[in-house]
């Protein structure tokens, strides 16, 4: 294929762009021909590393290591796992078709202006505001997550950690792109060495590498079984727990849609973004899946201090506590450990809330470009190195006062 291609990119930036963008068959590896003119007041600033670590910083939050073992007695370690998979295979599609249309265009809040420009303005208009307010929404929630792991270790001022978190927030949301992305990079870094570290720990545990000597393999798959029952006795009951698991990793199971939040922002989109994204398949496979069979390793289904802690009968409910490692860790009783879990979740928490934030101004921005919110959200600081949108960070932060 040769040429340009018939289909146009329309309203792109502050002006409308003429000549459709070229075929990707005409462009070198790295080119930004076609896509400058759309990438607004934002400066592409993140390299390689920063956008990798960044996707994969998206696609580790808390469920990873806490709230995925709350299904654990929904559905059994085998319905847990089959669910995780059966998603991540969809997940894997969108991925694909996603990566294509993203890395052909990377502007800011891609699917915003895709829904608009390729299918109907008012299905891109459906979309913005509902991922607007679904970012909006989860930055609470992620500071309320972040403060119960503090409580962890005792008591701690609610007003303090909003106050705090949100300071950190508007500094790393309001300065160059550049830190945001040395930031997630470092916050990222700590998810993936947490995440090998707990692998490697169910791993040796297992196979009898503990303070108690118990090999205990797959035991909890055949004691008391590898799928629980949910609601109803019987087959019915066990399907119904593992369609509940189903329906929870369709919420858990995400990053491609954030990792084109930065495609304005990367340096050199069409070399950078494609790696980003043909990674995503292992970060499905080792994360999400790697982690629902790991839960459902090292604690069987039904353990008194997960049902306990789940149903409120016992403290730590959000916390490190109700994390299935911890649990393990304190029944083969390895000390020290539930602490550095539980600190290294709190970065983890922090962090999803940061891209939360990154999220809603990125989409508010393309909003008020679009016409579809008010239009001093576009505004930006500007100099010869620094263009961020300073203007929509501010309503993302001043949301949380009104919670």
């Amino acid at each position: 294929m040769s040429g340009p291609v018939t289909m146009e990119l329309k309203n792109y930036g502050d002006k409308a762009v003429a000549e459709p963008v070229p075929s990707t068959a005409t462009l070198e590896v790295g080119s930004t021909a076609g896509i400058d003119a759309g990438s607004g007041h934002l400066q592409r600033k993140l390299n390689a590393k920063q956008v990798q670590l960044y996707g994969i910083g998206t696609a580790i939050g808390t469920s990873v290591f806490v709230a995925m073992g709350s299904y654990l007695p929904t559905g059994g370690p085998a319905g847990l796992l089959m669910a995780f998979c059966i998603w991540s295979c969809v997940a894997f599609c969108i991925n694909e078709t996603y990566a294509e249309m993203v890395c052909y265009a990377p502007v800011p809040a891609p699917f915003v202006r895709f829904c608009s420009d390729w299918v109907d303005q008012a299905l891109g208009f459906a979309v913005s505001w509902s991922f607007l307010l679904t970012s909006l929404f989860l930055i609470p929630f992620e500071i309320t997550a972040f403060h119960k792991l503090i409580g962890f270790w005792g008591e701690f001022p609610v007003a303090a950690t909003v106050f705090i978190v949100m300071a950190m927030y508007g500094v790393l949301n309001c300065v160059s792109v550049r830190w945001f992305g040395i930031a997630e990079f470092y916050l990222a870094i700590g998810k993936v060495i947490l995440i090998f570290f707990l692998f490697a720990f169910v791993l040796v545990t297992m196979c009898g590498g503990n303070p108690l000597g118990d090999a205990y393999g797959f035991r909890y798959w055949s004691d008391p079984g590898a799928f629980a029952e949910y609601l109803v006795d019987g087959v019915s009951g066990r399907f119904l727990g593992f369609l509940s698991c189903l329906t929870y990793a369709t919420f858990t199971v995400c990053g491609f849609e954030y990792v084109s939040l930065v495609a304005a922002e990367t340096k050199t989109p069409r070399r950078i973004l494609p790696a980003a994204y043909k990674s995503y398949p292992f970060r499905l496979l080792f994360f999400f899946c790697g982690a629902a069979l790991a839960m459902g390793i090292c604690i069987p289904y039904n353990d008194e201090t997960l049902n306990a802690i789940m149903s409120g009968e016992q403290a730590g409910s959000g916390t490190g506590a109700a994390s299935p490692y911890v649990i393990a860790m304190e029944r083969l009783k390895i000390s020290g450990l539930p602490h550095f879990v539980n600190a290294i979740i709190m970065t983890s928490v922090f962090s999803a809330g940061n891209g939360y934030v990154f999220a809603a101004s990125r989409t508010l921005y393309t909003m008020a470009e679009q016409g579809r919110a008010p239009k001093l959200f576009t505004r930006t600081i500007r100099s010869a190195s620094l263009s961020m949108p300073y203007a929509p960070v501010c309503p993302s932060l001043c949301w949380l006062c009104s919670m």
